[in-house]
């Protein structure tokens, strides 16, 4: 670290610009730091930059060459200001696609008068690097502590939460808490809310920020849903989802026609939001899952592919929680298909309406 020689960040002659994107996999962020000659106001009408994916299964016979276009800016909370970090779309010149953004955007714009908020619940496990959950001894699965719990002899990783949390507050990413998981070592933040791809954005810069404050801590995220087989773990990408119309006076009409719209294409969304297999491991039903093959909703209740919070319920109008998405979800992914499946376009699925 410059600090360690005597060197701040704000006295260099440039400015220092980390361009993020999604890894093919689409699984991890990725990030390349270039030199600009001063700081940078805006992503308006700044310069792509070209560069060649690889790892996390990226596999090709030769060279594949994408182009980031950069999307949205925020401050960088490693280097500081001036610095910054950008968000990319990215777009490869062989039409492989693993870059749900631009998508998502198009989804978002088709129904942009209906002001979509989300919000995002990102949950993840902190593992030492031998791979063994931080801070868990050699027993094969600790006592589970409950959410909001606090000491030393059940809680682990805080100060990487802590970090990350006001790393992200420094950025300008829009999170709005942190909280203990019923992991040891598992932890959650949220991002939102966030109004249509903005979600997204932030999101995946705050997964990004995560991975980075866990190298200075010597710890990696996993974001795995299903770490292990014990009943009461899993992880989790809760989405909470409305529009201006259930926001408002008798909204909870329009939240009902939106779970009914849900309940019509469930099996088309558990296989968009992740991978079927560690998903049927993680949605067996029960007091605290949803059955993986049956679509059902409920208030207040967490054993549902969607609930509607109590205090919607209680107040007619708010929002709905899709409690479906597994932790390694793309938040892309998931707000695309909540927004075309609730709120189609006019004229758009089957020639119906949106749900104004």
């Amino acid at each position: 670290m410059l600090e360690k020689c005597g060197i701040n960040w704000g006295d260099l002659p440039h400015c220092q610009v980390t361009y993020i994107w999604i890894s093919p996999c689409g699984k991890f962020p990725k990030g390349k730091t270039r030199t600009l000659d001063s700081e940078p106001q805006s992503v308006a009408g700044k310069n792509s930059l070209y560069t060649q994916p690889q790892g996390h299964g990226f596999h090709s016979k030769g060279f594949l060459w994408i182009t980031l276009v950069p999307v949205r800016m925020f401050r960088d909370p490693f280097t500081r200001d001036p610095n910054k970090l950008v968000m990319c779309d990215a777009l490869d010149l062989k039409t492989i696609k693993f870059h749900r953004r631009s998508e998502c955007a198009k989804a978002m714009e088709e129904v942009k008068d209906q002001k979509p908020w989300f919000g995002f619940e990102q949950e993840f496990t902190l593992m030492a690097l031998d791979q063994h959950p931080f801070g868990w001894r050699d027993d094969p699965y600790p006592t589970t502590p409950g959410v909001g719990e606090v000491g030393l002899e059940k809680i682990w990783g805080r100060d990487v939460s802590l970090s990350h949390y006001q790393a992200c507050l420094y950025a300008g990413v829009k999170i709005s808490g942190i909280t203990n998981e019923g992991g040891p070592a598992q932890w959650e933040f949220q991002i939102g809310p966030c109004e249509g791809i903005e979600l997204g954005d932030h999101a995946w810069t705050a997964r990004y920020i995560l991975f980075r404050v866990c190298e200075d801590f010597g710890v990696i995220p996993s974001f795995h849903p299903k770490l292990f087989d014990h009943p009461l773990w899993s992880s989790d990408g809760h989405m909470n989802f409305s529009t201006e119309a259930m926001r408002s006076p008798g909204g909870l009409t329009r939240i009902h026609a939106a779970i009914e719209r849900l309940a019509q294409r469930h099996m088309e969304h558990v296989a968009l939001y992740g991978d079927e297999h560690n998903n049927r491991k993680r949605m067996i039903g029960g007091s605290l899952s949803s059955a993986f093959d049956t679509f059902s909703w409920r208030t207040a209740s967490r054993s549902v592919s969607v609930r509607i919070p109590g205090h919607v319920h209680s107040e007619g109008r708010g929002y709905l929680e899709d409690r479906r998405p597994p932790s390694d979800c793309d938040p892309y992914v998931v707000c695309q298909a909540l927004v075309e499946t609730c709120l189609p376009p006019p004229g758009g699925h089957n020639g119906e309406d949106a749900i104004l």
